[in-house]
């Protein structure tokens, strides 16, 4: 009897697999669509486009609070007034005790929802995507919104999350064995063209094993080799996202597990920097080698995501400054994603990466747009930081995200004593100008 199930189980293993390799890997790999992911994704839209709505109609009494973020309930009002003009409305002269609330309700605003710690959180959608049950509103609507949702939770871990499972795997199993036997080869135009080739292909696949549809504009400005590439960051998934539509010479600290077998396999066939714990954190030694790369025009173009930090697809943060000391061509690129079909944002604070692959892998399909800006250069006089600055602002309109000064390391880490302190100062200039002191 366990002889029969064996076989039984070995065949529809072997028809899976055919299915998989032939209608999904092999089109991949040729770069050809047969229709499926299209046809997939009218369903899926058509599908959202009436569970929102039978919200609509379900709700007896619409509120609007129900379909906006949070951030408009108008819990908080804040004033957009710089300090400055806010402390011109102080008293002029003397300095009382009651001016003191100002700061106060600057603090409780700030406490409550500031405009950094939320930049580390999903962000919020307009309308229920059918993918969880925790929003209280969105708990029961119809029957028939709650079959469907019912249907979905059956497609996307009875059938779109082996499938996925199955693409990553040969997707990944292709990188380390296709970069290993290519690294073999010696240095040459061959061995830079199959490399090309390997992690393109491969690159596909493991798009397809996110139900990746991704819409690519203005490719003239794609980059080129011996530049470096600089984009914002939502995911780790960002990389494949990109090498999906051109190889890049990742940078990045070594890993250990199967992150770390993946880069020891690549870095054999394509000039991709690594660096040892220690190595990254000595800034000259990075600047140096990145250099050397791009010296080298032969050599592909460098990707960096200057932010060091994911942030939640709504925001660009501080890019830092060590990306733009290198010299070179600079390419700036922007990602945005679609939340309504998965949030593709890593909080990493609260997921490991198993979770996080996990929660996109059940997610309806991963869909973003991704923008190629024309190429920009250190003008003559510029320091680092405002070139920096310049390259964010320029992607973060391309993007149709918010900009903020503030540096992403405060995912994890307090706010320097000197930054208060600065701040302080700042305060105090401010009263002796306004006469409160003096």
């Amino acid at each position: 009897m366990e002889d029969v199930w064996a076989a039984a189980a070995a065949r529809v293993g072997g028809v899976w697999l055919a299915v998989v390799l032939g209608l999904i890997v092999l089109p991949s790999a040729l770069g050809i669509s047969l229709g499926i992911s299209e046809a997939y994704m009218w369903v899926l839209v058509k599908t959202l486009e009436w569970a929102t709505l039978r919200i609509e109609k379900g709700v007896k009494k619409p509120q609007p609070q129900m379909l906006k973020t949070p951030t408009a309930n108008g819990i908080i009002e804040r004033d957009e007034t710089p300090m400055e003009k806010e402390i011109a409305r102080l008293h002029p002269v003397d300095f009382e005790f009651s001016d003191i609330f100002y700061f106060c309700r600057k603090g409780f605003e700030a406490i409550v929802e500031d405009e950094v710690t939320q930049r580390f959180s999903s962000e919020e959608l307009l309308s229920w995507n059918l993918l969880t049950r925790t929003n209280v509103n969105f708990h029961y609507i119809s029957l028939r919104l709650t079959i469907v949702w019912v249907i979905g939770v059956v497609v996307r871990y009875c059938f779109l999350l082996p499938l996925r499972i199955t693409l990553a795997t040969i997707g990944i199993t292709s990188m380390i064995v296709g970069t290993t036997l290519v690294g073999q080869l010696p240095n040459s135009s061959v061995k830079n063209y199959l490399s090309e080739v390997v992690h393109l292909t491969c690159s596909r696949i493991l798009v397809r094993a996110l139900s990746g549809t991704i819409h690519y504009h203005n490719k003239e400005n794609r980059p080129k080799k011996g530049g470096i590439c600089v984009a914002n960051h939502t995911s780790p998934i960002d990389a494949i996202i990109l090498t999906n539509d051109g190889c890049y010479a990742m940078v990045g600290q070594v890993h250990g597990g199967l992150m770390g077998v993946i880069q020891r396999a690549t870095v054999k066939a394509c000039p991709h920097v690594w660096f040892e714990r220690s190595e990254i954190k000595d800034r000259h030694l990075v600047t140096k080698r990145l250099r050397e790369h791009v010296v080298d025009k032969s050599k592909l173009p460098i990707l960096i995501f200057p932010e060091g930090t994911c942030i939640n697809n709504t925001s660009v943060m501080m890019f830092k400054k060590g990306s733009f000391e290198i010299g070179g061509t600079i390419y700036p690129v922007a990602i945005k994603y679609d939340p309504q079909f998965g949030d593709a944002f890593w909080n990493s604070s609260k997921y490991n990466i198993v979770s996080y692959l996990l929660r996109i892998m059940t997610s309806w399909a991963i869909v973003c747009n991704v923008w190629y800006l024309p190429p920009m250069v250190r003008e003559k006089d510029e320091d680092a930081v405002r070139f920096a600055n310049r390259v964010r602002s320029a992607i973060a309109r391309q993007g149709g995200l918010t900009e903020l000064p503030w540096d992403g390391g405060l995912k994890r880490a307090k706010v320097k004593d000197t930054f208060k302190e600065e701040q302080q100062k700042n305060y105090s200039k401010m009263l002796v100008r306004n006469g409160s002191i003096g």
